[in-house]
């Protein structure tokens, strides 16, 4: 099994700016022009973080759910049976800053999300904000009786993206995301520890409180053997008064960004797919 010999510090993209030249950079993209607002009503797509923040003082309380696969059949209440929770609450630090913490059943996790530049109108043509998190694994599987030489070290995971979105209209809005994470720990040999992806993703409003949101990520360097697949997510928001509802299905159940992006076991070819939901609160 492949593990880093030491912790990898994590990469703060733009690490140049100071946060004084961070805030000019925004002061100056959207001097005298109208920010755009609300490409996304949630802070995920479906399973990618979106470029939305929270406002300052805000704060998010986040119910995550994924039930088991759809594929067991009545066997296992098609997936009701077998179901993975993440608790997650999220604050807006700043009007630029957003930090979070969460706990679900492998991890728990860590994250900041930070705004570089925005969308300004018949300006700046997108908004780019950078998105690092800490996860600690804490799968019951992995103990001294099955990996007697474990370390704390091993169980931590870096994730580090950039979120470049554009709302195209009041209807859609498109984001990439580029990606980095790191894995001190992994399960395949011949799977490198530093792994990227380029996740990908939008929203199209339907209806005055309805959405269709769907997001995909494409891992970049997984090993050739490797049993994992790439996530791929389709589902609605329902927005109503201070609630976001997420409501979608994923090849993936994993929650945090390294469970779905390095570890997506689920195949929409054959019917193995998850059935999930996000309930945001904001306070």
């Amino acid at each position: 099994m492949k593990k880093s010999i030491a912790l990898l510090v994590l990469l703060v993209p733009f690490l140049s700016f100071s946060q004084d030249d961070l805030l000019k950079e925004i002061d100056t993209a959207s001097a005298g022009k109208e920010r755009v607002e609300s490409a996304f009503k949630g802070l995920k797509i479906v399973n990618l973080e979106s470029t939305k923040l929270a406002a300052k003082g805000d704060l998010y309380f986040i119910v995550a759910h994924r039930f088991g696969s759809t594929e067991g059949g009545f066997k296992t209440f098609f997936g009701l049976d077998d179901a993975v929770t993440q608790l997650k609450f999220v604050y807006g630090a700043t009007e630029w800053l957003t930090v979070s913490a969460a706990r679900s059943e492998p991890a728990y996790d860590f994250s900041a999300k930070y705004s570089l530049v925005p969308q300004v109108k018949d300006g700046f043509p997108f908004s780019i904000v950078g998105f690092n998190s800490l996860a600690i694994n804490i799968d019951k599987s992995f103990n001294e009786t099955n990996f007697p030489n474990m370390e704390f070290n091993d169980r931590l995971i870096f994730v580090n993206q950039i979120l470049i979105s554009r709302k195209f209209s009041e209807k859609l809005s498109l984001e990439l995301a580029p990606t980095h994470f790191h894995e001190n720990y992994v399960i395949d040999d011949e799977q490198d520890n530093s792994q990227f992806a380029l996740g990908m993703g939008g929203r199209y409003k339907f209806a005055k409180r309805w959405s269709m949101n769907v997001d995909y990520a494409a891992h970049l360097n997984r090993s050739s053997d490797s049993p994992f697949k790439n996530p791929l997510s389709i589902g609605v928001d329902l927005e109503t008064g201070g609630h976001v509802f997420q409501m979608h299905f994923s090849n993936s159940q994993g929650i945090h960004e390294a469970g779905f992006l390095g570890n997506t076991i689920g195949d929409w070819g054959k019917g193995d797919i998850f059935f999930g939901f996000n309930l945001l609160r904001v306070f």
